[in-house]
């Protein structure tokens, strides 16, 4: 796991420290619902976390590897536009989110990412753009 200080603002966006916030599940613990995930997934970005973006991704739609190391894009801002499911009960869930970039250009990416539990827990199955 890459070092990110843990008393800084968690780059996911809910104003909580990354400790208190997305630390933790980068750390071992289950996120709770799917946007917790979503938003945890989008701090790996930020911070590099290749190793939980790859084991928080379903096996049947997840890549070998992932090289964020030569990625040109760095993720600063996410903005959930809302959720279907993917609650504490829930089995799935959808979250639609946009996420800024700066790198060779500026810009935003919008995303509806499913979701669904597996063995337990969370994992991000697919995404449309």
């Amino acid at each position: 796991m890459p070092d990110y200080d843990p008393s800084r603002r968690c780059p996911c966006g809910t104003g909580l420290s990354y400790g208190e916030c997305c630390g933790k599940y980068h750390s071992g613990s289950n996120a709770p619902t799917a946007e917790s995930l979503m938003r945890s997934r989008f701090s790996a970005f930020v911070t590099g976390d290749e190793d939980y973006l790859l084991r928080t991704w379903d096996p049947d739609t997840r890549p070998a590897t992932l090289d964020l190391a030569d990625s040109p894009i760095r993720f600063y801002r996410l903005d959930i536009l809302g959720t279907q499911g993917g609650g504490l009960l829930d089995n799935s869930g959808v979250v639609e989110f946009e996420a800024f970039y700066k790198g060779a250009a500026v810009g935003s990416q919008r995303e509806r990412s499913s979701f669904r539990r597996l063995g337990g827990a969370w994992v991000y199955s697919t995404g449309e753009f």
